[in-house]
């Protein structure tokens, strides 16, 4: 209507846009089953209505990474796979203790006090006490290998627990590169936008100063929406980075 593009601009922006309602559909499909996905995993009714109490964009973005040494230090204190294993091998270690105290001997008191007669009017006391102590001699080498039997358990479990730490160090070392990554990502997405955004401002006034035809406008649009894509994509890494630490660390439910 401006007199300044051809049949040809028209039609190339009826295509694309043709292609962003086919990409709509697409996220529209991918949004409802990620619906699902959640009343699923939180055990609600498929039928329940679902509200996001924190949109994306108001998600916290944290300009710092936290300490290798921290984070590890924090997962080895809460992860519950490592304190079940150490606890696992305290409970082999205090085997081995209480068989080994099976060789030292034992001191015991008894006593008894009652009545005895064959009727009531001609009852005469009774009692018994004494002291007892037992000395363990020899019992035919069991308990050497009883010993022997629950140092391998020990040892076995004092492997596994080292391997563990190792890789819970490993994934939470992991963890804290994405987690700078993708806030880098975010980053390089927001300054993305505000120059698509200045793009398509620019493009806008040059359509309406009649310098420029309907496919810069429309490129540049394009070229935003671009943008804003690629930002919901950094955040939603971003986040997903922060549950991954957590779980690492053994911390993902008191995740804000």
């Amino acid at each position: 209507a401006a007199g300044v593009g051809v049949a040809l601009d028209v039609t190339r922006a009826q295509s694309r846009l043709a292609g962003l309602h086919a990409d709509l559909i697409a996220a529209r499909g991918d949004q409802a089953r990620s619906r699902l996905e959640l009343v699923r995993a939180i055990g609600a009714p498929l039928d329940a209505p679902v509200t996001l109490a924190s949109p994306l964009q108001s998600m916290p973005v944290s300009d710092g990474v936290p300490s290798v040494a921290e984070a590890v230090a924090m997962a080895l204190r809460e992860r519950p796979d490592i304190v079940a294993a150490q606890r696992a091998l305290d409970a082999g270690r205090q085997n081995v203790r209480a068989i080994r105290a099976e060789r030292l001997p034992t001191l015991a008191a008894f006593g008894d006090d009652g009545a005895i007669g064959k009727s009531a009017s001609h009852l005469l006391n009774t009692y018994s006490w004494g002291v007892q102590l037992s000395v363990p001699i020899l019992d035919g080498f069991r308990r050497e290998g009883r010993i022997s039997e629950q140092d391998a358990v020990t040892a076995g479990l004092e492997l596994q627990r080292r391997e563990l730490e190792r890789q819970v160090a490993v994934e939470v070392r992991s963890a804290i590169l994405d987690l700078a990554t993708a806030r880098d990502q975010v980053e390089a997405a927001s300054e993305h936008l505000r120059l698509a955004q200045q793009e398509y401002a620019q493009a806008q006034e040059r359509f309406k100063a009649g310098v420029a035809g309907n496919a810069d406008v429309v490129t540049a649009s394009l070229a935003l929406n671009g943008a804003r894509n690629l930002v919901i994509d950094a955040l939603t890494s971003y986040q997903s980075a922060r549950v991954e630490l957590a779980r690492a660390q053994g911390t993902a439910t008191a995740l804000p």
